[in-house]
């Protein structure tokens, strides 16, 4: 079996002129353009990176977006005093604080500033509390878009067995209630599983997001699952790669996302589906 590539490029600039359509209406209509503020604490050269993508996609699809760039050193006080006024602006429906924050600041503290209407990339507890009772309002972006993605697969994802290695709060844990809530049988695991490869063997849908380059081998794969690779990881080369063993992986799969051009533009295509939804909710509002 040579498996099918989930292209997540294709799918996000789908995603991207689709809200570039609706933001025009908005506009003609009379109404204001969507706002997403971006906060960068630090000189992270990779959230740096991320932060600039990010922003070109807001320009493209029409969104109005600022980004408010901090030190490293910024005290913590000083940054919640920045959420807070973003808070009360009009013209923000959106506040996406950069991760990873200095040691300094409480991640969490900053995640539950934010108001839950303006926290386009559904970290608040408020969010994540409607995703575990089946009543989701601004979604996790990347498993929001590891659902889009998996919906063009065709495949009925009821009853199916699927494992999620990884059980961070941004993709892992999220990842379960989005599968769960799409009737599948769901497992988690984490550095404490034992056999692992004998886990991930008998699943029918994989989501990998350990952080680990290659980690996954093609022979722990069951021939015909999906595979879903949420790694971006860097060699010592300067290429990326994911958790996924690709090319072994991809032998046996029916489905597969590459790295790059899979999950990572879909979590951008995400946050601006996230962030229009925003701001249609501030208008009903």
């Amino acid at each position: 079996m040579s498996a099918q590539i989930l292209d997540g490029k294709a799918t996000a600039a789908e995603i991207r002129a689709d809200i570039k359509t609706q933001v025009e209406a908005l506009v003609a209509a009379g109404k204001r353009q969507p706002g997403l503020a971006v906060v960068l604490v630090g000189d992270n050269a990779a959230s740096q990176v991320y932060v600039r993508n990010k922003r070109a996609a807001c320009a493209e699809v029409g969104f109005f977006s600022e980004l408010h760039q901090l030190p490293p050193d910024t005290p913590a006080a000083e940054l919640l005093a920045l959420i807070d006024d973003l808070n009360g602006r009009e013209a923000i429906d959106g506040i996406l604080v950069q991760l990873p924050l200095p040691a300094h600041i409480d991640e969490e503290q900053v995640i539950e500033r934010i108001l839950p209407t303006k926290d386009v990339d559904g970290f608040h507890p408020y969010n994540v509390g409607r995703l575990t009772l089946r009543m989701p309002l601004l979604r996790p972006c990347t498993p929001k878009g590891v659902m889009t993605l998996l919906a063009r697969t065709g495949r009925n994802l009821e009853g199916l067995d699927a494992l999620i290695i990884g059980q961070s709060n941004i993709v892992g844990r999220p990842m379960a209630l989005e599968l769960l809530a799409a009737r599948c049988t769901i497992s988690v695991c984490h550095s404490r599983t034992r056999d692992l490869p004998g886990k991930i063997i008998n699943a029918d849908l994989v989501v990998a997001a350990v952080g680990r380059p290659h980690f996954v081998q093609g022979d722990w794969i069951k021939e015909g699952a999906i595979v879903i690779d949420v790694g971006i990881n860097r060699t010592a080369a300067g290429s990326l790669v994911g958790d996924v063993d690709f090319a072994a992986v991809a032998e046996r799969a029916s489905w597969i996302t590459p790295v790059p051009g899979g999950v990572g533009p879909m979590t951008i295509a995400s946050l601006l589906e996230n962030t229009l939804q925003a701001a249609r909710l501030h208008v009903a509002g």
